[in-house]
C-alpha cells in the first residue's frame, strides 16, 4: 500500500471510513474491519464525534488497542450531537476534543477536522483553539470539512504563522465532480493542501453490487438508507450515469471499484480514499482496487461523467 503525504502525516491511499461504527457494526465487526485494514496495509482511519451517536469513536478505540502508534486516527467535531455539543466557538473546541480522545481511549488526533463551517464563530477563534490543542500535543494536524474555496483561502490567510488546515474533506466521486466545478480541488494545490473526499464510491453505486435495473442488494447501505436519501442516489440520472460507466469498466475488463478509487487517486490533490465497509472482504476489495489508469482510460472516465458532456 503507497503513501501520500497529508501535512506532516503519511496516509495510505486507501483509508477507511468508519461511519458504520455502533450503527451497522457492532464491536466484534468493528474490531474484523480495522484488523483486515491494517493486515491489508491500511494505516488512515476516519471517524467523527457524530457517527454512531459517538460510539464508533469508542469502537475505533477499542479495536486499535495495543497499536495506537501505528495508525493515523482522524476525527471530527462540529456537527451537532445535541443542542449544547454543537458548534466551532473556542470552549466548545477544547471540550469536544477532550470527549473524542477520551472515547478513543488515546493522547492524541492525528487530524483533527472541523466537520462543517460554524457561521456563529469567526474562523480566526475556531483556529485559535485548536492551535492551543497543537501546541499542547492533543493534536497532530488540523483539517476541515465541507469547506468553500472562499473559505479555505480565508482560513489560511487568518492563520499567519500558527497552525493551519492541511486537507479538506468534501464529497468527490465519478457520480460528483463539483469540487473541480466550484474551485475546491484548484484551491487546494495553491494552498497546499490534501483533498480527503468522502462518498468516493458514491453509497455503493460504484461498487458494482448495484446494476441500474436491478433489485438493491439486502444488507447494502442503499437498501437501509431511508426513502428520502435513497430517492437522491437512485434517480433517473445517477443510475443513468452510472449505468454507462459500468458498461466500460465491463468493456475494460476493469472492475467499476478500480476504476472509482483509481480515478480519484489520479489527482495529486487527492491523499487518500476513505470508504466505509461493513466486512474483512470490502476492506481487502478496497485495499487492492487501486492501480495505475492509462491516459485513455483516464480522459475516458472523465468523459463519460462528465455531466456537461
Amino acid at each position: 500500500m503507497k503513501t501520500r503525504a497529508l501535512g506532516s502525516l503519511q496516509v495510505s491511499e486507501v483509508g477507511v471510513g468508519c461511519n458504520n461504527f455502533g450503527t451497522r457494526l457492532s464491536q466484534e465487526r468493528a474490531n474484523d474491519v480495522v484488523n483486515a485494514a491494517i493486515e491489508s496495509g491500511i494505516n488512515f482511519f476516519d471517524t467523527a464525534d457524530i457517527y454512531g451517536a459517538t460510539k464508533s469513536e469508542v469502537f475505533l478505540g477499542e479495536a486499535l488497542a495495543g497499536r495506537r502508534d501505528q495508525v493515523i486516527v482522524a476525527t471530527k467535531f462540529g456537527m451537532p450531537i445535541d443542542d449544547t455539543h454543537v458548534g466551532a466557538s473556542p470552549a466548545y473546541v477544547r471540550s469536544a476534543c477532550e470527549d473524542s480522545l477520551r472515547r478513543l481511549n488515546t493522547d492524541y488526533v492525528d487530524l483533527y477536522q472541523l466537520h462543517y463551517p460554524d457561521e456563529k464563530t469567526p474562523i480566526v477563534d475556531t483556529l485559535g483553539a485548536l492551535a492551543e490543542l497543537v501546541a499542547a500535543g492533543k493534536v497532530r494536524e488540523i483539517g476541515c470539512s465541507n469547506f468553500t474555496a472562499d473559505q479555505l483561502r480565508e482560513a489560511k490567510s487568518v492563520a499567519g504563522s500558527g497552525p493551519a488546515f492541511v486537507s479538506v474533506q468534501n464529497q468527490y466521486s465519478l457520480v460528483d465532480r463539483s469540487p473541480e466545478r466550484d474551485g475546491v480541488l484548484e484551491a487546494c494545490e495553491e494552498l497546499g493542501l490534501g483533498f480527503l473526499p468522502f462518498y468516493p464510491l458514491a453509497n455503493g453505486l460504484l461498487t458494482g453490487k448495484v446494476r441500474p435495473g436491478e433489485p438493491i442488494p439486502e444488507g447494502t447501505r442503499l437498501a437501509m438508507m431511508a426513502p428520502e436519501r435513497s430517492a437522491h442516489w437512485l434517480s433517473d440520472e445517477l443510475q443513468a450515469r452510472v449505468g454507462t460507466l459500468l458498461e466500460y469498466a465491463d468493456t475494460a475488463n476493469v472492475s467499476i471499484l478500480t476504476f472509482a478509487f483509481s480515478w480519484l487517486l489520479h489527482h495529486p490533490q487527492v491523499s487518500s480514499v476513505i470508504a466505509g465497509a461493513s466486512s474483512p472482504d470490502q476492506v481487502r476489495a478496497n485495499a487492492t482496487a487501486v492501480s495505475e489508469l492509462t491516459d485513455n482510460q483516464f480522459e475516458e472516465l472523465n468523459r463519460l461523467s462528465d455531466v456537461d458532456a
